[in-house]
């Protein structure tokens, strides 16, 4: 398929919005009509001097939460996966809800949207609660759902066009099996679940020794397998679905189901899934839970110290990223969602780790208190990225099912993850070198409200370009998301063919982003 082309249906798959952006899959450093360079890691940094990056953490919405638990089968709603048509603007979301005050038992129900903000929850005529009409679109008969949905129009089968992945327990042979299901439907409403269960094997269970390899009477599941957190995307430049799941650490004496941590699968079609790989785990910088537990707390053995419990990743700009649900189940009882990043999907920074992306409401009588579940699917529009996440007030050491709960809504400004800043009053960023052949100009998403921003070229070897220096660079001033680079007229397509280095220099400013154009 021709990249561009490609790379359009790509948007359309995620819901990341409506501006395709090309994908290069050559050097990180590779310039090319655009693409837009994000400073959120080092990844396409040189060096840089005088600078700190600072996290911009996601704002809330003041309608919150944009999906209330207002009907008697919503007890308490947590995962959810969000689809906006780029070409109608209509979004759907699919999210948990439990039915019961049993943990297992959740359905997926159905909701949709003009503007994102403002949902309504339509009676489909699927399934019953207590008689009544809901908008469930799987029920919670066979145990945990944590669905995460992606909508593929490449796929020439209509009815498979979205796609579904979640966890499920269920009786095979008059034995209890867990693991990866998936369901396909034509509209995101009517689901046929594939009958094969499961497509990976899960674990969950209770502290124990590993199975000896084998063991028939063994129900706990097998060692890095997927469990009950799954969230689906589609990576474009291995052109796989990649699942990235909740798995299990085992305990330092070696017993099972201790420590929450990340595993990644692979599939062509969404049927045949590769090996769980582990990708992303809690470390001694985490904390242990022993260092600062009170004498006086009681600790559940499962829950010891800070827990990633699962990680919810989407593709954005040639970056990966992923919100972790950092899970302390001893002291706090919260689950804020931490950014961490990736260039591969495989190896990830937690650069942030210090301060999260999408922070529990400090007011515990809010929905959002207690735990955060955010979403592998935000909302890129031209201005702005949407993120929604399921959340409730309920603590992992106290009742997961107090109200209230619900879906809320947080945003940034397109882009801005995180920026760059002098750690006094000036510094500068010097970028690897790209090949500009094709690119006409460039933007630089900065704020210079209080100071003013300079790009200047060097050669490839780091020697000024006459014509391009930072003293002919007109200075950016003002806050913009897309600042136009000129040098006293000039432009890059000034520039002879050639492979050129940006050196940003900051003056009482910061920058998130570099597009070339």
């Amino acid at each position: 398929m021709f990249p561009n082309e490609f790379i359009r249906e790509l948007f359309l798959v995620t819901g990341l919005g409506c501006i395709a952006l090309p994908w290069i899959a050559a050097q990180p450093a590779a310039g090319t009509p655009g693409r837009t360079l994000l400073l959120v890691d080092d990844a396409l940094v040189s060096y840089r001097s005088g600078t700190y990056r600072v996290l911009h953490p996601a704002q809330r919405h003041p309608v919150n939460p944009v999906i209330a638990q207002d009907n008697p089968w919503e007890l308490t709603i947590a995962y959810n996966t969000v689809y906006r048509d780029p070409k109608t603007g209509r979004h759907q979301m699919w999210y948990q809800a439990h039915s019961s005050k049993s943990p297992e038992i959740a359905a997926v129900c159905y909701a949709e949207s003009v503007d994102g903000v403002r949902w309504e929850k339509p009676l489909l005529g699927l399934f019953k609660f207590e008689g009544k009409d809901t908008n469930m679109v799987i029920d919670g008969a066979d145990g945990h759902y944590s669905a995460s949905v992606v909508v593929d129009p490449r796929d020439a089968d209509a009815s498979r066009r979205y796609k579904m992945a979640f966890f499920r327990v269920a009786h095979v042979d008059g034995k209890k099996v867990m693991g990866l299901a998936v369901a396909f439907s034509p509209d995101g409403i009517h689901w046929k679940i594939h009958p094969k269960i499961p497509l990976l094997p899960g674990a969950y269970g209770k502290r124990a020794d590993p199975p000896l390899a084998g063991d028939p009477s063994w129900e706990g599941g097998v060692p890095l397998a997927v469990s009950d957190v799954i969230d689906v995307m589609y990576d474009a430049p291995r052109e796989v679905f990649a699942i990235y799941s909740k798995t299990w650490l085992d305990m330092p004496e070696g017993k099972m189901f201790w420590k929450r941590a990340v595993v990644r699968a692979e599939s062509k079609d969404f049927i045949h899934w590769s090996k769980p790989q582990l990708v992303i785990t809690p470390d001694e910088f985490d904390g242990t839970g022993v260092e600062y537990r009170p004498p006086t707390v009681k600790v559940h053995p499962n829950r010891r110290g800070v827990q990633l419990h699962g990680g919810p990743t989407f593709l954005h700009n040639d970056v990966y990223f992923s919100l972790l649900h950092k899970m302390d189940g001893e002291i706090t009882g919260q689950m804020p969602s931490e950014l961490a990043v990736s260039r591969d999907g495989f190896n990830w920074q937690r650069l942030f780790r210090d301060r999260p992306f999408i922070d529990v409401d400090p007011f515990k009588n809010r929905f959002d208190s207690g735990c955060i579940w955010a979403s592998s699917t935000p909302v890129v529009l031209e201005d702005e990225i949407r993120f929604y996440y399921g959340a409730y007030s309920g603590l992992w050491n106290g009742d997961l099912f107090r109200k209230p709960s619900g879906v809320g809504l947080v945003s940034i400004r397109r882009d801005r993850f995180a920026g760059l800043k002098p750690i006094e009053t000036v510094g500068q960023v010097t970028l690897k070198p790209v090949d500009l052949r094709g690119v006409q100009g460039m933007t630089v998403n900065a704020d210079a409200t209080s100071g003013r921003v300079r790009v200047e070229v060097l050669s490839d070897g780091g020697f000024r370009i006459p014509g391009f220096t930072k003293e002919d660079a007109t200075p950016l001033t003002g806050d913009s998301l897309r600042h136009s680079v000129s040098w006293k007229g000039r432009m890059l397509r000034d520039l002879p063919e050639g492979r050129y280095q940006f050196r940003i220099h900051l003056e009482n400013s910061e920058v998130f982003a570099v597009t070339l154009n």
